[in-house]
């Protein structure tokens, strides 16, 4: 499902740009994320990915290759994230 009818937000446009790291590891799993279910994701998961993208790149790596997140909430996005991903390549 495409999200190209939905006009997001100020607010939601800062989180898609701030989740274009640049760092292709991360973008891996960000960009069909924001691409394809940002902005039907609920406002609470919206809310996570948020604080999710102002964390240090660093940090972010280890959590994806590693799975130690700081939060529980992180953790759970993060495994929804890999599986969205993991979906996408078959």
């Amino acid at each position: 499902m495409s999200n190209n009818s939905i006009e997001p937000t100020l607010e939601q446009r800062k989180v898609i740009y701030r989740a274009r790291r640049g760092l292709k590891e991360l973008d891996y799993y960000f960009d069909p994320y924001v691409r394809d279910h940002y902005l039907t994701a609920s406002p609470e998961e919206q809310a996570t990915f948020a604080k999710l993208v102002e964390q240090e790149d660093p940090d972010l790596l280890d959590w994806f290759l590693h799975n130690h997140p700081t939060e529980p909430d992180f953790a759970d996005l993060i495994a929804k994230l890999k599986v969205l991903k993991a979906a996408s390549n078959t």
